[in-house]
């Protein structure tokens, strides 16, 4: 996933046309293709209380799984790793 900003998102299928999974916080939204099951972007949980008062920055755009964008050359691309496990729980 690549974060972009919402002026940086142009989509060619409505938004209204896709499937929406909330997950518990209700402030990060995963949209899924109803045809095909591919999460193509989603929009970022909120910060907690804690990770404003630590200082972290809030996000406003969309998180867009690059597999999804056109002429995109996947092995080019820097990498930076994340232990999802190891993310603190809102």
């Amino acid at each position: 996933m690549h974060r972009v900003p919402d002026s940086a998102l142009r989509l060619h299928t409505p938004l209204d046309a896709l499937r929406v999974y909330t997950w518990g916080t209700g402030t990060a939204r995963d949209y899924f293709c109803p045809e095909c099951g591919i999460l193509p972007f989603r929009r970022p949980r909120a910060l907690t209380e804690e990770e404003t008062a630590q200082g972290m920055a809030p996000f406003t755009g969309w998180a867009i799984n690059v597999r999804c964008l056109e002429d995109v050359d996947l092995d080019a691309l820097a990498l930076r790793r994340i232990a999802g496990a190891a993310l603190p729980l809102p």
